[in-house]
């Protein structure tokens, strides 16, 4: 299975792509959108349409991860970020794509075995598991959003069983958290 992970931004978007096969991750590319600081928002939104759209088609993603949106204390930021994301689940959808949302907190138990590591240490990690050197931090993000997105844990295997009681009651807590959120 090829999944695209994405860690959206109105300046950078940060991308990395892994194959899961036979319980084992391979590295298979990364890279960033870069935006010009320049133009307005309307653009900075088409130009990640078009970005991504050209990734998508050519990798070929099974698919796509996304990091669900961290609402700090700038309200602007925060929506901006929301375009940004929105415009990256619009172009999964518009070509066919399933997508996947998975909290930031998740994202770096499941490379670090804790929610509070810092970037750096996902950073570190994501080097350590995949054998190679992301070409920037976004990328870094977005690889570890590919890997976390593989059935929300990478503690489940291709039978679809954890391969730890501790992945499972993470899995079944997190459903469980889910499930009260609806209510």
């Amino acid at each position: 299975m090829k999944i695209l992970g994405i860690d959206p931004g109105l300046r950078k978007t940060g991308w990395g792509l892994v194959a899961w096969q036979k319980n084992t991750f391979r590295y298979l590319d990364d890279g960033f959108f870069f935006q010009n600081d320049e133009l307005e928002l309307g653009q900075k939104l088409l130009r990640i349409f078009d970005c991504l759209s050209f990734l998508i088609k050519k990798s070929k993603p099974d698919l796509i991860g996304i990091e669900q949106t961290f609402v700090g204390s700038g309200n602007v930021s925060s929506l901006k970020l929301g375009m940004a994301r929105g415009i990256c689940i619009l172009t999964a959808a518009k070509l066919g794509i399933k997508i996947h949302e998975i909290q930031p907190k998740l994202i770096k138990k499941n490379i670090t075995g804790s929610g509070v590591a810092s970037k750096d240490q996902v950073n570190l990690m994501i080097k350590k598991i995949l054998n190679v050197v992301p070409k920037s931090e976004d990328s870094s993000d977005a690889l570890a959003v590919a890997m976390s997105i593989q059935s929300k844990s990478i503690g489940k295997l291709d039978n679809g069983e954890y391969s730890s009681k501790l992945d499972q009651a993470i899995a079944n807590a997190l459903e469980k958290e889910k499930i009260n959120m609806r209510k």
